[in-house]
């Protein structure tokens, strides 16, 4: 729907004949739910406003005597009130543009936060091919250098230049941001607090399944409705991101390792011991200095690495003119048959090796929230890829006359007159490498942590100009202790190769089925074009996979493990998050107690402001009835506060607060949600959340009272509108409450026309007399609130935990008593995560039997 041009944003009403029951003063959250609602509970009878309602005041009498005066009318379907704030929006948000200026300045960016992993994958990819086969001709040479150019044309320039970068979410990148991006457009979320306003924050926005194209809405219709799909596809987005995860570990131990290893070639009494120590004092520097973000550090080492790049490239071209050009034919592709037909056990046991030419593509995408789409591209196309390619030329030319020496095939092609300040650029540009993955992985983080699938931590925005460069100090230590343990695990650049192209593939893997998903369901492209894509990227990968899990044994296992554990962390988090969610949906209070408690709510309302923070898009939460119980007195106003993360990257601030009313008018109770999005950063101190609050109750009572003075004027008695209309009189409520006539009975002169008249007067003196009323109404209730706000506004916080019952299974008592509560007791607090103060705060924990 769209706000009109006039009425303050009156929603247009449509034709209905749905029958409610009308409250004069105002209806509340129970009258509003709808369809979308969890399903848990109903609505509740008129006869519930009807119950006892004891201990009020008597100067609440008369407002609640008008809550009998209640009409069945017929009406057209009510404005849920948190649609009609969402829809008021002054302008529409758009995604940061980058002009070209800014754009060359992120593409120099971009080569040491995006590129660095895959501009260092020359120091390695030809020493893991040839390692298990030596090659033993030219011809081994020309093929795998064409399945190494054939692998970076498809994999990182045609999927992810070309294709995934698009299927950003408004400039995020990654695993959960696609599956973010499928949420939102079929509800495939398992956690069931989805509200239909939430698809009408702007940024949310997107192309939905037209009517023509059946596919795609059978598609989201069955996704929708079966569970079984929805966590199948977390599952996969889950396995995704442990690897993703995975891979941050061994990159850094991966690119390091091999830039150190050039010293033994220059320096030959250096051993494999003393190359371990080296990477080790190396990997603990450069983790120490993640903390100063990758703005800073990403301009810092730009330059080198374009050096990097230049120094590739030159290397490349000169080899190619010092041993021949004879390399330049490995661009037909059928020397990539040639290879496969001489030797296939070889070819095959070298796409482990090949894969890692393509090393961090998965990067390109994962780090956009740092970065434009056309900066990454450019910086590709432009430099990257043909630099990439003049290096593995020349590495191939060398190899071609030199076919004995398999192993550090870099730095044994580097001229003697320019060794040294090489090897210095290459163990730069691998530390700076090192980060590549380490930034996206603190993106995802941050991504995972908003839609319910890891345990909260700390998060640290070290840019002010980005929002999405973010620091995670517990995940950057983690990383470098298990880092550590690989290197000195493994201990050698072959071993760690193995591990490094499963977490690749296994990443792009996922990425290529959700981007399937995407095409088929949003993007609604021709199915022949989403077989051709899936085909030909999905075969190409698992046809890598399975040359890679060949070397499993030789101790690649222990990334599986490192993986699986991780998977089981974020599955065991989302699933007792899940279940507890649904177990305080199902024990949330009534409406039937709420109106036997009566205003006063059983007790006494002292002046002043509480804000009750807790996890429901609907309904009063049960912990409001331990803070009943426990406190002495309730403050006079309740707001039911829900920080709700939904899956858009950024909601604007004046789509940040929705309100509802909670209970009758006279109880002063609303419910607040505070929508953010996963790329938001909660700036705002106490003081200033408070009067962003404040303001947007104040909005939306206006708009209330507002909507329902015109409502009554449209619902007035059937007998009086029909004379009206039969008089052609028309009256106006204006924004501000005002009447204005807009006709003059034309036939006011003519016999038996004189009582239409008078019951038209009489209709409008009523409407005065309701007007005004109104009116006072609105100005008594926005005193109340400045005077509770005057008194002091406190934060209630229910600490919520779940135990499995004695009834249920071993297992389900394992997960939800031991490791999901592990894990909430070590996880960042909601109150460091809220920016709570403590100095008004009260706490009252409660515990759930699931």
């Amino acid at each position: 729907m769209e706000t009109g041009s006039g009425g303050g944003g009156r929603l247009p009403k449509t034709e209905s004949a749905e029958m409610r029951w009308v409250v004069p003063g105002g209806a509340y959250e129970e009258d509003e739910i709808d369809s979308s609602d969890d399903g848990v509970g109903g609505t509740d009878t008129p006869t519930a406003a009807l119950g006892s309602r004891g201990g009020c005041s008597d100067a609440d009498e008369d407002e609640e005597d008008s809550l009998l005066r209640q009409r069945l009318v017929r009406t057209g379907p009510r404005a849920d009130s948190f649609d009609v704030e969402a829809l008021d929006v002054p302008g529409l948000y758009r995604h940061q543009e980058f002009t070209m200026g800014r754009s060359i300045v992120l593409a120099l960016q971009t080569l040491g936060v995006v590129f660095g992993d895959v501009g260092t994958s020359p120091l390695y990819t030809f020493d893991i091919m040839f390692n298990k086969y030596p090659n033993t001709s030219k011809e081994d040479v020309l093929g795998a250098l064409s399945l190494v150019i054939y692998t970076l044309i498809l994999i990182p320039f045609l999927k992810y230049t070309l294709i995934v970068l698009w299927g950003n979410d408004d400039g995020e990148g990654g695993i959960f941001a696609l599956y973010s991006l499928i949420c939102r457009n079929a509800k495939a979320s398992l956690l069931p607090n989805q509200l239909p306003s939430d698809t009408r924050i702007t940024s949310f926005q997107l192309k939905v399944p037209s009517v023509e194209l059946e596919r795609s809405l059978r598609i989201k219709e069955r996704l929708e409705t079966s569970s079984m799909l929805k966590k199948l596809l977390l599952m996969l987005v889950l396995f995704g991101t442990s690897m993703v995860i995975a891979d941050g570990v061994v990159t850094p131990a991966m690119s390091v390792m091999s830039a150190v290893n050039g010293l033994k070639v220059g320096i030959s009494s250096v051993n494999e011991g003393e190359v371990v120590m080296i990477t080790v004092a190396f990997l603990i520097v450069l983790f120490s200095l993640q903390r100063f973000g990758t703005s800073k550090v990403g301009l810092a080492v730009g330059p080198t690495l374009f050096i990097w790049f230049c120094c590739l490239s030159g290397i490349g071209i000169y080899n190619i003119m010092t041993y021949g050009s004879e390399v330049l034919r490995a661009f037909n592709p059928i020397y990539i048959y040639y290879y496969f037909e001489r030797n296939p056990p070889q070819a095959w046991m070298s796409l482990g090796g090949c894969l890692l030419c393509a090393t961090g593509s998965e990067a390109m995408f994962a780090d956009l929230c740092y970065f434009s789409v056309r900066s990454v591209q450019l910086t590709f196309v432009c430099l990257v890829l043909p630099c990439l390619l003049l290096g593995y030329l020349g590495q191939a030319a060398f190899l071609m006359e030199n076919l004995t020496k398999n192993e550090q095939v870099f730095f044994l092609s580097i001229p003697s007159q320019v060794f040294w300040p090489v090897v210095f650029i290459a163990t730069l540009a691998a530390l700076i490498a090192s980060r590549t993955m380490t930034t996206a992985i603190f993106s995802i983080i941050k991504q995972a942590t908003a839609l319910g699938c890891f345990p909260r931590l700390k998060i640290i925005h070290t840019s002010r100009k980005f929002m999405g460069q973010i620091y995670i100090p517990v995940m950057n230590w983690f990383l470098l202790v298990s880092c550590l343990a690989f290197v000195t695990t493994f201990g050698s650049i072959n071993e760690i190769g193995n591990a490094y192209g499963i977490a690749e593939l296994g990443v792009m893997m996922m990425t290529t089925i959700l981007v399937t998903i995407i095409m088929l369901l949003i993007w609604q492209v021709n199915i022949i074009v989403v077989l051709c894509f899936l085909t030909l990227f999905l075969g190409l990968e698992l046809f890598f996979f399975s040359s890679v899990l060949g070397s499993v044994a030789d101790g690649s296992w222990v990334l599986l493990v490192f993986a699986a554990v991780l998977y089981l962390v974020m599955y065991i988090w989302n699933y007792g998050t899940k279940l507890k969610y649904e177990t305080e949906v199902k024990q949330k209070l009534s409406m039937d107690l709420m109106m036997d408690l009566g205003c006063n709510l059983g007790t006494v309302r002292a002046p002043g402001i509480g804000l009750l923070y807790n996890e429901l898009v609907r309904g009063v939460p049960a912990i409001f009835g331990h803070f009943l119980t426990t406190m002495p007195a309730i403050h006079s106003m309740i707001i039911f506060v829900c920080i709700k993360w939904v899956p858009v990257p950024v909601v604007p601030q004046n789509e940040r607060f929705l309100f509802r009313r909670v209970c009758p008018k006279n109880y002063h109770m609303f419910r607040c949600i505070t929508r953010y999005g996963y790329k938001d950063v909660r700036k705002e101190n106490p003081q200033t959340f408070e009067q962003l609050l404040i303001e947007s109750l104040e909005k939306f009572i206006r708009r209330e009272a507002q909507e329902r003075s015109l409502e009554s004027d449209e619902n007035g008695d059937m007998d009086s509108e029909e004379e009206i209309a039969s008089t052609s009189s028309r009256v106006l409520v204006g924004p501000n409450g005002s009447i204005y006539s807009l006709g003059v009975p034309l036939l006011a002169d003519c016999a038996g026309v004189s009582n239409p008249t008078l019951g038209s007067s009489t209709s409008l003196d009523g409407s005065l007399d309701e007007t005004m009323d109104g009116r006072r109404s609105l100005d008594n209730e926005l005193s109340f609130i400045h005077k509770a706000k005057e008194s002091g506004v406190v934060y209630l916080l229910g600490h919520g935990d779940i135990r499995a019952r004695k009834e249920s299974f071993f297992a389900k008592k394992l997960v939800i008593n031991y490791f999901y509560a592990f894990l909430r007791k070590n996880c960042r607090r909601g109150i460091a995560t809220l920016s709570i103060p403590h100095t008004r705060l009260m706490q009252v924990a409660m515990q759930y039997m699931v």
